[in-house]
């Protein structure tokens, strides 16, 4: 998952940034409110680590903004040195959803971010997406349109189960990249363009199959839920198993 990391403290944000990508996540680090805002317009993270008390912009603002501009419900976890009563219920108030004070503690604040995630993310624990008569078997790395099996290279696959995690969520490119490439790798864009363009024609994403894929110039993907799907069904698409995530 992508944490975008919050703190006018270098000290404290690196030491958040190593607990969080020990564990398997991707850190960006803010020194100041207006640049992550900058960010946010062109870019997504999965959850945000907020400071209180910053130069210019205070978390709470931030976090405001955040509610009222965002689209998508975005978990942010507050981390401050404030840690009366009162504070905790305006940060709450304010669109938080969690709150914990300084100084960080390892395992509450990897336990915090866990529980946030499973709770905005229910589906990225999941053996399989489906997504109109699309499923993706995640544990045999497998795309299927009804009962069809469609052969997929594995960083297409990867990039259609960014898609399928956050339907109708717009992906930047960089995190698209960055998600299915890795940080160290410096590829070209247009390779994401052309494993796109192969993807969109394997799984044939168009509108009368009601699920399209739509490029979003100079900005990224996204995969959405149309409502032209197809009337009369194959009675033979095989039911997702109960362990399947529907990404609706």
């Amino acid at each position: 998952m992508r944490i975008a990391v919050l703190d006018d403290d270098q000290d404290h944000r690196d030491l958040v940034l190593q607990i969080i990508e020990r564990a398997g996540h991707d850190g960006v680090a803010f020194p100041e409110g207006a640049s992550l805002l900058r960010q946010l317009q062109r870019d997504v993270f999965d959850l945000l680590i907020v400071d209180w008390q910053m130069p210019g912009m205070s978390g709470v603002e931030v976090v405001r903004w955040v509610r009222a501009n965002v689209q998508d419900r975005l978990p942010v976890l507050f981390v401050t040195q404030r840690d009366e009563e009162r504070d905790v219920v305006e940060a709450l108030a304010c669109g938080a959803d969690d709150y914990m004070s300084k100084p960080v503690r390892v395992h509450e604040l990897l336990a915090r971010v866990t529980a946030l995630l499973r709770r905005s993310y229910p589906s990225s624990e999941a053996k399989q997406l489906v997504l109109g008569r699309y499923r993706l078997d995640l544990a045999r790395r497998a795309a299927f349109y009804g009962m069809q099996m469609i052969d997929l290279k594995p960083r297409e696959f990867e990039l259609a189960h960014c898609l399928f995690m956050q339907p109708g969520r717009l992906l930047s490119r960089d995190y698209l990249l960055q998600t299915v490439w890795g940080l160290a790798s410096h590829v070209p864009s247009r390779t994401l363009d052309t494993h796109m363009s192969s993807l969109r024609a394997k799984l044939a994403l168009r509108s009368e199959r009601g699920v399209r894929l739509t490029a979003v110039y100079g900005l990224g993907y996204r995969l959405e839920e149309t409502k032209a799907l197809l009337q009369g069904c194959d009675d033979q698409q095989a039911a997702p198993d109960a362990g399947a995530a529907r990404c609706a």
